[in-house]
């Protein structure tokens, strides 16, 4: 395993800067996912560490050594891609050797590699298959199999499980996690499934066009967001947002009156330096920190919408205006059918407060 430093990292299409000055550091042994919507350049930024994209300037080194101009075969890496991309004429034995066959390695050292790495993905029975005869999770273990058999000082993984239907997903996700505790390697993961960062990560790096948004631990993150952007990415169902104005500022604290409702007041406690009376904010509440009324430190009224049981938990979404919507996690909540409205709690310790430009007010 090795370190991955990023210093200034910048890609160009021409006149087009898609990755904007990106500064990293991934420890030897971290399991690190770049996160975030499509286009955010976090695939590019992979193929860079990879060597499958030009770097247009900054510096990548792994291991302290720099690879820029180093060819990818010889940077110590190996990928596993969204497609499987197995030989459909070979078997899963052939198919995990062939790297190392056509390198010119011994039968028996490509035969030990082989095996071993058949027992770590419990890929035994299945040795003897060709790809046809395997499901997708099958096929997708073999080609991370592929990789392991190589000896990699680095993984990458572009967003491998995105073929995969929902239980595959999760069994997928386990499987990755275990690989990683017995190999103890140094993983760098894409995905823009906010789950999978979450359930995978020791460390999550959100990306919005070409920039880094905030680095951090799953839990640092969803705790304690920098902005909007992620605050609203991490968390599933993402975050609520109202529209409000600062109303009143005092000693580590600030009333919010909301827009959709200016006779709605929450006294939040936070510091608030820097802002004013009447300056535009946003008031972020996740749905698991509704209460139920009464139970909270204010009480909200909400015109619900729609009902999804999930079991013990059900989702409300609800109206606080004709531009204002809000989804409340309920655990145990059994909806009356005839209740348009709902009086709802909020535990104003766990809200967030963000600026007009998003930036978090702490």
């Amino acid at each position: 395993m090795a370190d991955v430093r990023l210093t200034d990292i910048r890609k160009r299409f021409g006149a087009l800067e898609i990755i904007k000055g990106i500064d990293l550091t991934i420890g030897a042994g971290e399991f690190v996912v770049f996160v975030g919507p499509s286009g955010c350049g976090k695939s590019t930024l992979l193929r860079m560490i990879a060597g499958l994209e030009d770097i247009t300037s900054g510096e990548l080194t792994i291991g302290g050594t720099v690879m820029n101009d180093v060819d990818p075969s010889k940077r110590g890496i190996a990928m596993v891609f969204q497609s499987y991309a197995l030989y459909p004429h070979m078997t899963v034995r052939e198919n995990m050797g062939f790297a190392l066959k056509f390198a010119g390695m011994d039968r028996q050292e490509i035969d030990r590699r082989v095996d071993d790495a058949a027992r770590i993905l419990e890929l035994g029975p299945l040795m003897d298959r060709k790809p046809k005869a395997l499901s997708g999770g099958q096929r997708q273990r073999v080609a991370i199999g592929r990789a392991i058999v190589r000896h990699p000082d680095v993984f990458l993984f572009d967003e491998p499980l995105s073929n995969l239907d929902a239980e595959l997903r999760v069994h997928m996700r386990v499987e990755i996690a275990k690989l990683h505790k017995a190999l103890k390697s140094t993983i760098v993961y894409v995905t823009h499934d906010q789950v999978e960062a979450m359930t995978l990560a020791d460390k999550i790096v959100v990306l919005r066009a070409g920039v880094v948004e905030q680095v951090g631990a799953p839990l640092e993150l969803y705790d304690d967001p920098a902005n909007t952007f992620v605050a609203g990415f991490i968390g599933s169902p993402r975050m609520n947002f109202l529209s409000g104005r600062i109303a009143a500022v005092g000693d580590g604290h600030v009333a919010v009156a909301l827009s959709s409702r200016p006779d709605v007041r929450f006294d939040l406690p936070v510091r608030a330096s820097g802002v004013s009376v009447g300056d535009e904010v946003s008031l972020g509440i996740r749905p698991e920190h509704f209460l139920p009324a009464g139970e909270g430190d204010a009480d909200l009224t909400i015109d619900v919408d729609v009902v999804e049981h999930l079991g013990n938990t059900s989702y409300i979404y609800a109206d606080l205006s004709a531009d204002e919507r809000i989804i409340v996690e309920q655990e145990g909540f059994r909806f009356a059918p005839d209740c348009s409205r709902l009086n709802v709690g909020l535990d104003l310790g766990k809200c967030f407060l963000f600026d007009a430009a998003g930036v978090r007010i702490r």
